[in-house]
């Protein structure tokens, strides 16, 4: 069982920080920065939108020559810097230089994340301001730093695992996140930097992430958009004098760094824009787990499955009918549906069956939709694929937030 905690005390080699440079108008924290002493082996993956911004461009571009050399990353709100033209792509490049003067490095070390309206240029006298107000306040600053990336976020999230190795030294993985609006699979709406200071090689950062962002990151909807800004990266700087030097120990760092991943995901989606309901959706007896996959989120992007869990009504119908329109050939007659209380199946009520609704009695089912999380298993009768998606509610809140966002 890894241990993971809702706090980042330290990790070797790292220093982080969290300011207000004037881009959020309220005076809030709004730029972060986060700087490595050693050169990391970086891995990262990316927004699979077609439209990338240009902070995407370029990190892409970077880590297909200096994967091994990142020192920082630098992040900032308000602006995307998305559909910016070559003139967003030198504002990235120019946020670079400046982190790298700083920091005492190359511009091609310094990864540049930007959150916030499409279409706006970066404000580069505030950047400025804000990668030396940062650089002055490094440190063990991770909450502020957490805090500083938010945009509609209520809440900072940050967490971390220690993990020891066969041999009985210990590491650290640890990482913050941001994201509540514009959330869907593959790799959409948020951001996301891992740090570690084990080392590893760039292959170990890269496919270790994959692994793990394949199981949390990509398996999250909050509204279905896909956004054109995100980005996941982990960094790994050896700091802490821990290799992992057997297949067990491998693997404990796979298991550590999917559980972070995984419950920074979940914060994503339990405080999405407007949310009330945390809800898992498992897909069982499918032919194959890609089909689970895509029945289990045709029903997590529902809206109309969405907005029955808002007003708590068991609307098994909006389900039922959501699987059936994924694509993946179902027979009604087969399908099994159940709710359940929480986020797992202890006491799951059976609503659908052999074709047509059960004889549950509707205030058992209407006291598990009453719930802060309930589980949703969906059982396809045809084979042995299986998948899972956590999704929320749609609620008059989420219309408010985004009816007039850019304002």
């Amino acid at each position: 069982m890894v241990d993971v905690i809702s706090s980042i005390d330290k990790v070797t080699g790292f220093s982080a920080a969290g300011v207000h440079c004037g881009l959020k108008k309220n005076g809030a924290l709004d730029f972060a920065l986060i700087v490595s002493d050693y050169d990391c082996a970086t891995g990262a993956v990316f927004t699979t939108n077609r439209v990338k911004a240009a902070c995407v461009l370029a990190d892409m571009d970077k880590l297909s020559r200096a994967a091994g050399r990142i020192r920082a990353v630098a992040i900032n709100t308000r602006s995307a810097n998305a559909c910016t033209g070559e003139i967003g792509l030198q504002n990235a490049q120019h946020t670079a230089e400046l982190v790298a003067n700083k920091v005492g490095c190359e511009p091609d070390q310094v990864l540049v994340l930007s959150t916030g309206v499409i279409g706006m240029h970066l404000p580069m006298d505030k950047i400025a301001c804000g990668i030396e107000l940062a650089h002055q306040s490094l440190g063990d600053c991770w909450q502020e730093a957490a805090a500083a990336i938010m945009t509609t976020d209520t809440r900072p999230k940050y967490a971390s695992v220690k993990v020891t190795t066969d041999s009985g030294q210990t590491y650290t993985i640890a990482g913050i996140s941001k994201g509540a609006g514009m959330i869907a699979p593959n790799m959409a709406t948020m951001l996301g930097v891992i740090v570690t200071d084990a080392a590893l090689t760039i292959e170990q950062a890269q496919q270790t992430l994959l692994i793990a962002a394949d199981v949390s990151y990509n398996r999250i909807v909050v509204d279905g958009d896909m956004s054109t800004n995100d980005t996941v990266s982990l960094l790994a700087n050896g700091a802490s004098g821990v290799q992992l030097q057997t297949a067990d120990d491998l693997v404990r760092f796979q298991e550590a760094l999917t559980a972070l991943c995984s419950h920074l995901a979940r914060e994503i989606v339990r405080d999405g824009e407007g949310v009330t309901k945390f809800v898992t959706v498992r897909v069982t007896g499918a032919p194959d787990d890609e089909s689970a996959r895509r029945i289990a989120n045709t029903i997590a992007t529902s809206a109309l499955v969405k907005t029955a869990f808002f007003g708590q009504d068991a609307n098994w119908g909006r389900l039922v009918a959501a699987a059936g329109r994924a694509g993946v050939p179902l027979e009604p007659q087969n399908l099994r549906l159940w709710i359940a209380e929480g986020e797992g199946t202890n006491g799951a009520l059976l609503l659908f069956a052999a074709g047509m609704p059960t004889d549950y009695q509707e205030e058992a089912a209407a006291a598990i939709m009453r719930n802060d999380a309930i589980t949703v298993t969906l059982d396809c009768g045809m084979g042995h694929g299986s998948s899972y998606i956590w999704t929320c509610d749609l609620s008059h809140e989420y219309v408010s937030i985004n009816a007039d966002y850019r304002t």
